[in-house]
Parts: structure tokens; sequence; C-alpha cells
């Protein structure tokens, strides 16, 4: 089974989903050259709202996102993300 999850952007193609965010918002980048990224919101009245973000903002994002797992104690879901960190921005 996949845990991958891809969008469709209308302007810059495939996306990838990096990591979940909060409720309802997920961190994505291009498939290909991970260097734009976007914070998808999940909006009831919009749909998917795209947000782009400059890679030092992903980058804090994700880094927070790590810290919530680690707290929480989620090791196997800090794990993957911690090896996505490092392919992405290192």
């Amino acid at each position: 089974m996949s845990t991958e999850t891809y969008l469709n952007h209308p302007n810059f193609g495939l996306l990838f989903r990096v990591c979940m965010v909060d409720d309802g918002q997920e961190l994505y980048a291009t498939l290909y050259a991970q260097r734009l990224f976007f914070l998808v919101t999940q909006s009831p009245v919009e749909g998917l709202v795209f947000q782009p973000l400059g890679r030092s903002n992903a980058r804090l994002m994700l880094e927070s996102r790590l810290r919530t797992l680690r707290r929480a104690g989620q090791q196997a879901d800090y794990d993957r993300l911690q090896h996505t960190y490092k392919q992405t921005f290192q």
C-alpha cells in the first residue's frame, strides 16, 4: 500500500504531499524540482486553496511538524518525515 498523495495544480502540474501541517492543511511540493511549495487548505466553500510558500517557510512548517510528532511519541511517523526532510532540504 502506497502512502504517497498527489494533487494536480492548475499551473504547476503534479504536486506531492510532503506532510500534514494541521487539520485540513497539508504541505505539498512540485514533483520534479521540489523547489516550489504550497500550503493546501481544504475549504468547504472554496474547495482546495493553494497558498504558495517560500522554501524557508516550508522548511519551518516541516520542522514544526517533526517537533509535534516527537512530542506525541509517534516515532514511526517521525522517522518517515525525518527521511523526507533530509531528502527535501539537505
